[in-house]
C-alpha cells in the first residue's frame, strides 16, 4: 500500500501540472549570490545557560541544543525564559559590527529546536515578549536596524519544535517526524514572520522530516508571501532555492546550483559557550578568512556565525576576529563581492582565484613554489598586473602559448598577510576547458566510429545535495559535461543509447550553447551480445547502524569477505549460503541504518550485463570500486527497483551494494539477473565540427522535479560516427 500511495502522490503532482522546480526572478537570485559574505546569529534562551546546567559544563553536543544533551525536562527548560533579560542587546551595534566586518546581510535564529520564539507570535506564549522579563521583539529590532544600516535581513527557522505538544520526542538525529498539525503550526509562524518584519532575504530552515507535499506547500507559502525570499535546502525534499552545505563544509567539487556554506567559530557549538577555549585571534582570523576565500572562489556564499552572550553582548573574541576580516575586505573586497568562481579546473597549492569578465584575482594564501605562479593555458591580452590596493607595485610576468608565468614579489608574505594579485585583461580571457575529449578513430569499431564513448564515468560532474531531510542527504549529480575536440573536419552523427530504466525520461542536450530536448522514446532495440559466460558467487552481508546514504567503512577495491572491513568501525561479513539471485530478501532494519551486500561475478570475457536491483530508502551501486548509481527514495515508496548496466571485465568482478534504510522497519534487497539483455538507441541530427576547436557538450534533466534532483543516467551512453 505504501508503494502505491507514493507513486500515486507523484502521479497526482505531475498530472496536475505541479512542478517542484523553482522559478525565481533571476535578478533576486543574483542579488542573493552577490552577497558572498553574511553574518549568522545563534541567539536564544540557551544563550543564558552558556553551555552549563546545574553547575556542570555540558560538553556533549551543541550548546544551543543543551535541553536535549543535558536531559532537561520541558517545563524546567521553559523556566529559563524567566532569566532571559539581555540588557546589553543592541541591534544597531550588531548591524554596525556586521558592516565593519564586511558582511552584506544578517540571518538570526527566529526559533531554534527548543521552540522558543525570538519574535512576537500569536501561536504560543513561549516567546520573547510573553515569557521573559525583556518583553522586546528581538527579530523586529534587528530587522529595523538592518533596514537603517542598509543590510539585507534573513531568518533561521527550525522545523522541529521540542516545545510543541504534537512534536515527536527528541531524537539523536534531529530529523524528527513532523506531524500534520505541527506542519500547520510552522506555517502560521512563517506567515507571521513574512508578514510583520519587512523584506526577508532568505529563510534558513533546519532539521525535521516532512513529506514532499508538505515541503512544497511551505515553499509555495514563502514564495507567495515574499517572492524574492530565498529558501535554504534544509526545508527538505529538494525544495530549496539554494543548497546549504553541511556545517563547516567547504566543497572541493563543482556545484551546479546556488549554494552556501554555514560556518561556526568552533566545531563544538554555534551558540555562546561560557567555557569555550577560544585560542588565538590571529589564528582564528586566518582560519575564517581562508574559508571565506575558498568558498567564494568555488562559487558559494559564506555564512559565518556568532553566538552572543545571554546578556546580549557579542563575545569580544568573535568581534575582534570579524573586525580583522573586515579590515582585509576594506582593501580586498573587490576580489570577493560580486565575483565569479575560479575559472580553472585545477587546484593551486598557493591559494585560490576569483574572477570577473576582464579580471582574475589571485589570492595568495601559501608561499608559491620557487616564488612563481603558473596559470596553464591562460590566454588574453593583459593590460596590467598588480597587487590589489597597492599602487606602484610592479610585477614581472611572461606570457606564452603554454600560459602565464608570474614572478611573485618578495614583499608578498602570506604567513603575515593574504594579498591579492590582480590581472586585468583588455578583452576578456580564456582558460583550458574541462574534460577535453579528443574525437579520434576508435580501433575497436569500424572506421566510421570516433571515440571515446561519452558516459557518466568520463563526464565532468556538477553536483548539488538531494534528500528528504538532513539525514538522507547525498551528493546528487545535476549535470554531466564534456568538451569535444574533433581531430578532423567533418559531419558527425551522434547516437545515444539508453535502457528501459530511462524510457520516457527527457533530458536537455547542450552543444556550444544550443539546448535541444531529447525524450527517450521510439528507440530501436539493440541486443547486448553475450560474448562469454558469467558465474555469480555467494552473497555476503554486513550491517551498519546510524549511517547516511553516502560513505563506506572501508576500501571499495578487492574486498576480502573472510576479513573485517574498515578501520575506524570494522564490519564483519556473513555468508548467506541460502540466498540466491532472482529472489527478494527482506531484513529487519533500524531507522538510519544500512546493509552492505557483496557478490563476486566471474566473467570469461569483458561484457556489459543488465541486472535489476531491489532496494528501499536509498542505494549506492559499486562495481570494482567504481560507483555506478546512487539515489534516495524521495517519495518514501515501499520498494525501489533499479535496472543497472554492469560493465563486467574478464575475470573476477566485485559488486557491492549499500542499501540504506531511513524510515521503514525493514530493507528489501535482491539482484535479479533475468532482465532482457537489450538497449535502445536513437540517431540524432548530424552536426558539423571543425578540427581542433572546442565544443562544450552536456546533458541534464529537462524540467526536473527540483534543480537538486540527481540525474540517474548511468546507463546512458553517446557515441559519434563520422561520414
Amino acid at each position: 500500500m505504501k508503494q502505491k500511495s507514493g507513486i500515486l502522490l507523484l502521479l497526482l503532482l505531475l498530472c496536475n501540472g505541479i512542478s517542484f522546480s523553482q522559478q525565481h526572478d533571476p535578478k533576486a537570485l543574483k542579488a542573493w549570490q552577490d552577497q558572498k559574505y553574511s553574518m549568522f546569529i545563534h541567539y536564544g534562551i540557551y544563550s543564558v545557560l552558556g553551555g552549563v546546567w546545574e553547575g556542570k559544563e555540558i560538553s556533549k553536543g551543541l550548546s544551543e541544543q543543551i535541553q536535549a544533551h543535558a536531559g532537561i525536562y520541558s517545563d524546567t527548560y521553559a523556566g529559563v525564559a524567566k532569566r532571559f533579560n539581555p540588557k546589553n542587546w543592541n541591534a544597531d551595534s550588531v548591524v554596525s559590527l556586521a558592516k565593519k566586518a564586511g558582511m552584506r546581510s544578517i540571518v538570526i535564529t527566529s526559533k531554534h529546536h527548543d521552540g522558543f520564539c525570538m519574535f512576537k507570535t500569536a501561536t504560543t506564549d513561549f516567546n520573547v515578549l510573553d515569557a521573559t522579563p525583556f518583553k522586546r521583539d528581538i527579530v523586529k529590532e534587528l530587522s529595523e536596524a538592518c533596514k537603517r544600516g542598509g543590510l539585507r535581513f534573513g531568518l533561521y527557522f527550525s522545523l522541529i519544535d521540542w516545545h510543541y505538544p504534537q512534536a515527536s520526542p527528541i531524537s539523536s538525529s534531529n530529523s524528527d517526524y513532523i506531524t500534520p498539525e505541527h506542519v500547520q503550526y510552522n506555517k502560521r509562524q512563517i506567515t507571521e514572520l513574512l508578514s510583520n518584519y519587512g523584506p526577508i532575504s532568505e529563510l534558513w530552515f533546519d532539521m525535521g522530516s516532512q513529506n514532499a507535499s508538505e515541503s512544497k506547500e511551505l515553499r509555495d507559502l514563502v514564495h507567495k508571501l515574499q517572492p524574492d525570499c530565498m529558501i535554504g535546502s534544509r526545508i527538505g525534499n529538494d525544495m530549496g532555492d539554494f543548497n546549504v552545505m553541511g556545517d563547516n563544509q567547504e566543497p572541493d567539487y563543482a556545484i551546479g546550483v546556488p549554494w552556501q556554506s554555514p560556518a561556526s567559530f568552533f566545531d563544538d557549538t554555534w551558540s555562546y559557550r561560557s567555557w569555550q577555549n577560544r585560542g588565538s585571534e590571529a589564528v582564528k582570523t586566518k582560519e575564517k578568512l581562508s574559508s571565506l576565500i575558498r568558498v567564494v572562489s568555488r562559487g558559494g556564499n559564506f555564512l559565518l556565525n556568532i553566538g552572543p552572550k545571554g546578556d546580549g553582548s557579542v563575545v569580544g573574541f568573535e568581534k575582534n576576529v570579524l573586525l580583522n576580516i573586515g579590515k582585509w575586505l576594506d582593501k580586498n573586497g573587490e576580489a570577493i563581492y560580486g565575483t565569479n568562481a575560479d575559472p580553472f579546473h585545477v587546484s593551486f597549492k598557493w591559494g585560490s582565484l576569483t574572477s570577473r569578465p576582464n579580471q582574475l584575482y589571485l589570492h595568495i594564501m601559501s608561499p608559491p613554489e620557487n616564488g612563481q605562479i603558473i596559470l596553464p593555458g591562460l590566454k588574453g591580452k593583459i593590460k596590467s598586473i598588480g597587487v590589489l590596493g597597492e599602487k606602484g607595485q610592479k610585477i614581472r610576468f611572461t606570457q606564452s602559448d603554454q600560459g602565464l608565468k608570474i614572478n611573485v614579489p618578495t614583499t608578498i608574505n602570506p604567513d603575515k598577510e593574504f594579498k591579492v594579485i590582480t590581472i586585468t585583461f583588455a578583452n576578456g580571457f580564456s582558460v583550458p576547458p574541462a574534460n577535453v575529449i579528443e574525437m579520434s578513430a576508435n580501433p575497436q569499431h569500424n572506421s566510421n566510429i570516433v571515440g571515446p564513448i561519452l558516459n557518466s564515468h568520463n563526464a565532468f560532474k556538477s553536483y548539488s545535495s538531494s534528500g528528504v531531510d538532513y539525514n538522507t542527504r547525498f551528493q546528487s549529480t545535476v549535470k554531466e559535461s564534456w568538451t569535444l575536440q574533433p581531430l578532423q573536419n567533418g559531419t558527425y552523427t551522434p547516437r545515444i543509447y539508453y535502457s528501459a530504466k530511462e524510457q520516457g525520461k527527457t533530458i536537455d542536450l547542450e552543444l556550444n550553447g544550443k539546448i535541444t530536448p531529447l525524450t527517450f522514446t521510439d528507440g530501436k532495440v539493440e541486443i547486448i551480445k553475450q560474448t562469454g559466460s558469467l558465474t555469480w558467487g555467494p552473497f555476503y552481508l554486513a550491517e551498519d547502524s546510524w549511517t547516511g546514504i553516502e560513505g563506506f567503512p572501508g576500501s571499495l577495491i578487492n574486498i576480502e569477505p573472510t576479513q573485517s572491513w574498515g578501520n575506524k568501525k570494522p564490519l564483519s561479513w556473513t555468508k548467506k549460503a541460502d540466498w540466491k539471485n532472482n529472489e527478494k530478501h527482506t531484513m529487519e532494519a533500524d531507522k538510519s541504518s544500512a546493509i552492505y551486500l557483496l557478490q563476486e561475478i566471474n566473467a570469461t570475457e569483458d561484457q556489459p550485463f543488465l541486472a535489476s536491483i531491489t532496494s528501499t530508502d536509498g542505494i549506492v551501486v559499486v562495481l570494482n570500486g567504481v560507483e555506478l548509481a546512487k539515489h534516495n527514495n524521495p517519495f518514501k515508496e515501499n520498494q525501489l527497483n533499479d535496472l543497472i548496466l554492469l560493465p563486467l571485465k574478464k575475470g573476477k568482478n566485485q559488486l557491492l551494494l549499500k542499501l540504506y534504510n531511513g524510515y521503514q522497519k525493514k530493507i528489501d534487497l535482491g539482484i535479479d539477473t533475468r532482465q532482457p539483455q537489450e538497449l535502445y538507441y536513437k540517431d540524432l541530427p548530424a552536426i558539423s565540427l571543425e578540427k581542433g576547436k572546442y565544443y562544450p557538450f552536456s546533458w541534464q534533466l529537462n524540467k526536473p522535479l527540483s534543480p537538486h534532483s540527481t540525474l540517474q543516467l548511468s546507463n546512458v551512453t553517446l557515441q559519434f560516427s563520422r561520414k
